[in-house]
C-alpha cells in the first residue's frame, strides 16, 4: 500500500490497488475471458521472472522452474490419461462379457483372458473352456436349448439396464456435467467461455466410473469423444497445481488444447491424428509452443497405454488391422460411393439428433432423463440381442469388419468355399466364392446397419457420456464390408468385364473387404464431424498402412462436400447452437454488409449508455450503477457532456476494488469521489477520503469507429478474442459491442433466432 500526500486537505489517499488483492483479474461462471488481457499479464509476469533471475542463483533456479512447469505438467497429463485409459478398456471388457457369463477361475477376468489361462482350449474351440461359463451354465445347468437362450437373452437385459440405471444414477447425482461427449463444450471451453465445474474432480472421477457402465450396457455410444473430456478434466487438475496455469485463464486453455491431444491419443492409439485432431476440430488458440507440447502429452499417453496393453495385443486399439493386398485405380469408385453415404448419413444423422435434442430440451422428456435411459438401454438390449453383430461390443464388431479373411478365421464373414487344389501361401488367399455363412452374414449385417442407424440418433446427448466416434464408424464399416463383400463377388464371377481384366485375373487376391470398411468407417465419421486432415491421419494410424492413405482422403472428401451441400454445421457445432453457448466459429464466413453503428447498444430509441467518469462520481453511485444494471463492465469517460473515452473498468474488479478498500482503508464512505486518473481532483476541505481505481481501469480497451465494416468487427473478434469493443467517433464514445451482440447479429443475418444465445 501507497501513501500520497494530498494537496487539497483531504488527508492521505491510498492507492491500495498497489498490492493485488484476492480474486482480481479472475472471472465470473458463464462468462467469457479477455484473451488480449490475459496475453498481457502472462508477458508482465514472464518479464518480471528474466528481471529477478539475474538477481540471485535461487531466483534463477525458480525461472527454470516456471519454464520448465509446461512440459511437467505435459507429462503428468499424458501419465494420467493414459492410465485411466487403460483401466477404462480393461473394465469395459470385463463387463461387457458379464453381461454373458462369468469366468470361474476369476472372476475378474473377461472371456478371452479366461480361455488364454485355460490348458483345455483348442484352437479351433478357442472361444469355448470349461472355466468360462455361460449364465444358463452356471444357474441351471444347460446350455443350449430354447430355456438356456430365454434366461440368458433375459439376464443380458437385466445386466444391461443394471449398468445404464447405475451410470445416469450417478451422473444425476453426483456430477451433471459427465453427461455427453464434452468435445462440444471444451470447444466452447477453448475459445474462452468459463464454465466452472466442467472439467472438476468430480467431473473426472464419475465420468471415468460411469464412461465403463455406459459402453458395457451395449448402448449405441462410444468411449472416444468422452476420452477427450476425461483428458481435458486431468489437464485443467494439473493446470491448477501450477501458478502459472491457474492464475492465467488462457495459458490454462493452451495446457487444454494439449490435454485434448492426448485424449484422442489414447482413445484411437494415434499420437499424432491426436495432435491433428485438437488443431483442427477442437483448439481456438494453438500457437506453436503448444503443437510441442501437444505431441509430447500424446506421445507420452500413447506411451502409457502401451505399458498397460489392455488388449493383450500389443496394440493401442482392439481393431488394429494390416493388408497385404495394394488397391487399384478401379476401386476409386466404390470408395467414392462410401464417401457420398457417408456425407448422407451425417447430414440425416445431424438433422434428426438436433430435432430429438431439442424436441428433449422443449418438452416433458427432458424432466426424466432416468426414465429415457432406461427406456432406450431397453430397446437395446431387447432389439440387439438375437443378432451376433450387435450383440457384441461396438469396437469388436468394428475389428471384426476391418479384419482380412486369413486361413486362420473362424468368423462367418470369412465362409468362402475353397478350392480343394489350392496350394498358396497363407496370407495370399485368392478371392473365392462366397458361402451360407457370408450370405446370413449379409443379412445379419444390413438389419445392423438399420439398427445402428435409427437407435443411435436417440441414445447421443442423452444425460449419459456417450461419445459418436464408434457408432458412426461401425454404420461405415458395416455399409462398407456390405460393398466390399459384394465388390470381391461381382470380381470373382465377372473377372472377364473391361473394368476387372487389367487387375483381377482368377485365382488372385484383388480385393479385400475390410480395406472397404475402413473407408467406410471413415467415410462416415467425416460425414458426422466434418473432420478431415486429422480423421485420415487418425484411420491410417489405426491400420499402419500409409499404401491406403488415397482412399481414406478420397472418401474423406467426398463425405464432407456432400455433408456439406446440405448444411456447413457438423454435430459438435450443432450442439454448441443448440445450447446457446457463446461461441464464435472460425470457419463460419460473414458476407452480409453491415456497419458497427447498426449492432452497437445502444441502439435509437434506447436508454443512453451506462457510464463511469473519471473523476465526479461517489462510491454510491458507482454502486448504484453496478445495483441497477447487469453489464460486465462499464466504459470511463472525462465526463457525461464531452464523453471523451479515457478506458474499460470489468463490472466484477470495480465490486472487488469498493469492497476492500471498505475494509482495508480508513476513510472511504459512500459520498467519497472515486478517481481513475493519476493525480487526485480537486476537492473542498473536509470531504471524505477520495478512492483512486486507476490499477483496475483498463487504458487501452479495443474501440472501432462507428464506419467500420461488421465484416471486420467479426473478425476481429474472432482473431483476437475480444469480450467487448467500444464504438467512437473523433475519440468521442458512442457505443458497445458485446461477444453476444455479434452472435446475436450473425444469428439474426442466418434467419435463426437471435434470442437462442443463452448466456452473458
Amino acid at each position: 500500500m501507497v501513501n500520497a500526500g494530498d494537496m487539497n486537505g483531504s488527508g492521505n489517499l491510498m492507492d491500495f490497488l498497489d498490492e493485488p488483492f484476492p480474486d482480481v483479474g479472475t472471472y465470473e461462471d458463464f462468462h467469457t475471458i479477455d484473451w488480449l488481457r490475459e496475453k498481457s499479464r502472462d508477458t508482465d509476469r514472464h518479464r518480471k521472472i528474466t528481471s529477478k533471475s539475474k538477481e540471485s542463483i535461487w531466483e534463477f533456479i525458480k525461472s527454470l522452474l516456471d519454464a520448465w512447469s509446461g512440459w511437467v505438467v505435459m507429462l503428468l497429463i499424458g501419465l494420467l490419461a493414459g492410465t485411466l485409459a487403460g483401466v477404462i478398456d480393461l473394465a469395459v471388457d470385463w463387463m461387457t462379457d458379464l453381461k454373458e457369463g462369468v469366468c470361474l477361475s476369476a472372476f475378474w477376468y473377461s472371456h478371452e483372458q479366461c480361455c488364454w489361462t485355460s490348458n483345455e482350449t483348442t484352437f479351433d474351440d478357442r472361444d469355448k473352456c470349461p472355466q468360462w461359463q455361460k449364465w444358463s451354465e452356471l444357474l441351471v445347468n444347460q446350455s443350449e436349448g430354447a430355456s438356456a437362450y430365454i434366461l440368458n437373452y433375459f439376464l443380458y437385459i437385466m445386466w444391461a439396464l443394471c449398468f445404464a440405471f447405475l451410470a445416469v444414477s450417478l451422473v444425476r447425482v453426483f456430477a451433471p456435467y459427465a453427461c455427453g461427449s464434452g468435445i462440444p463444450e471444451i470447444k466452447t471451453i477453448l475459445s474462452g467461455f468459463i464454465i466452472r465445474g466442467y472439467l472438476g474432480k468430480w467431473t473426472l472421477l464419475i465420468k471415468t466410473v460411469t464412461l465403463v457402465l455406459v459402453v458395457s450396457s451395449g448402448l449405441s455410444l462410444g468411449k472416444e469423444g468422452p476420452l477427450v473430456h476425461v483428458a481435458c478434466c486431468c489437464g485443467n487438475f494439473f493446470s491448477s497445481l501450477f501458478s502459472k496455469y491457474s492464475k492465467n485463464e488462457g495459458k490454462r486453455r493452451e495446457v487444454l488444447s494439449a490435454a485434448a491431444a492426448a485424449g484422442v491419443s489414447v482413445a484411437f492409439g494415434a499420437p499424432i491424428g491426436g495432435v491433428l485432431f485438437s488443431l483442427e476440430e477442437v483448439s481456438y488458440y494453438f500457437p506453436l509452443k503448444t503443437l510441442w507440447r501437444s505431441f509430447f502429452a500424446a506421445l507420452v499417453a500413447a506411451f502409457t497405454l502401451r505399458s498397460i496393453n489392455p488388449f493383450g495385443n500389443s496394440r493401442l486399439v482392439l481393431f488394429y488391422v494390416e493388408y497385404h493386398t495394394p488397391w487399384y485405380m478401379a476401386e476409386l469408385f466404390p470408395f467414392i460411393l462410401l464417401g457420398v453415404f457417408g456425407g448422407l448419413w451425417g447430414t440425416l444423422f445431424i438433422r434428426c439428433n438436433i430435432a430429438w435434442c431439442r424436441r428433449r430440451k422443449t418438452t416433458r422428456l427432458g424432466k426424466y432423463p432416468v426414465l429415457e435411459v432406461i427406456v432406450i438401454t431397453a430397446i437395446t438390449a431387447i432389439i440387439a440381442y438375437p443378432n451376433p453383430y450387435t450383440r457384441r461390443s461396438t469396437s469388436e464388431l468394428i475389428s471384426e469388419l476391418f479384419n482380412d479373411c486369413g486361413a486362420l478365421e473362424s468368423s462367418q464373414l470369412c465362409d468362402y468355399i475353397n478350392d480343394p487344389n489350392m496350394t498358396r501361401p497363407v496370407d495370399d488367399i485368392p478371392d473365392r466364392p462366397a458361402g451360407p455363412g457370408v450370405y446370413s452374414a449379409m443379412w445379419q449385417l444390413a438389419l445392423a446397419l438399420v439398427f445402428k442407424i435409427v437407435i443411435t440418433i436417440f441414445t447421443f446427448g442423452m444425460k449419459i457420456p456417450s461419445g459418436l466416434f464408434i457408432p458412426s464408424m461401425a454404420v461405415g464399416a458395416i455399409a462398407g464390408r456390405m460393398v466390399g463383400i459384394g465388390v470381391e463377388q461381382l470380381a470373382y464371377h465377372h473377372h472377364d468385364w473391361i473394368i476387372f481384366r487389367n487387375w483381377c485375373r482368377p485365382g488372385a487376391d484383388c480385393v479385400t473387404p475390410g480395406l472397404y470398411a475402413m473407408v467406410g468407417a471413415a467415410a462416415c465419421l467425416g460425414g458426422v464431424t466434418r473432420m478431415t486432415v486429422s480423421l485420415v491421419v487418425i484411420m491410417f494410424e489405426l491400420t499402419g498402412g500409409l499404401e491406403y492413405i488415397v482412399p481414406l482422403m478420397a472418401a474423406a472428401v467426398t463425405s464432407k462436400w456432400v455433408a456439406d451441400a446440405f448444411g456447413k454445421e457438423g454435430i459438435y457445432e450443432a450442439h454448441i447452437h443448440l445450447n446457446g453457448y457463446p461461441f464464435l466459429d472460425v470457419k463460419d464466413e460473414f458476407t452480409h454488409r453491415t456497419l458497427a453503428t447498426d449492432v452497437m447498444r445502444p441502439r435509437r430509441g434506447e436508454a443512453p449508455l451506462s457510464v463511469l467518469t473519471q473523476d465526479s462520481m461517489t462510491v454510491e453511485d458507482v454502486e448504484t450503477l453496478i445495483k441497477e444494471t447487469d453489464y460486465n463492465g462499464f466504459p470511463v469517460v472525462v465526463s457525461k457532456d464531452s464523453e471523451r473515452l479515457i478506458g474499460f473498468a470489468q463490472r466484477r474488479e470495480l465490486i472487488l476494488a469498493i469492497k476492500n478498500a471498505r475494509q482495508r482503508q480508513d476513510g472511504v464512505v459512500s459520498n467519497s469521489i472515486v478517481y481513475f486518473t493519476e493525480d487526485p481532483p480537486e476537492l473542498p476541505p473536509n470531504s471524505p477520503h477520495p478512492l483512486k481505481l486507476r490499477r483496475i481501469l483498463n487504458l487501452s480497451p479495443f474501440t472501432v469507429t462507428d464506419h467500420t465494416p461488421m465484416e471486420t468487427v467479426v473478425d476481429i473478434f474472432r482473431k483476437l478474442g475480444l469480450r467487448q469493443c467500444l464504438v467512437t467517433r473523433s475519440g468521442r464514445l458512442l457505443g458497445i459491442i458485446t461477444k453476444k451482440d455479434v452472435l446475436r447479429h450473425m444469428a439474426q443475418m442466418a434467419n435463426q433466432d437471435p434470442e437462442s444465445i443463452m448466456f452473458n
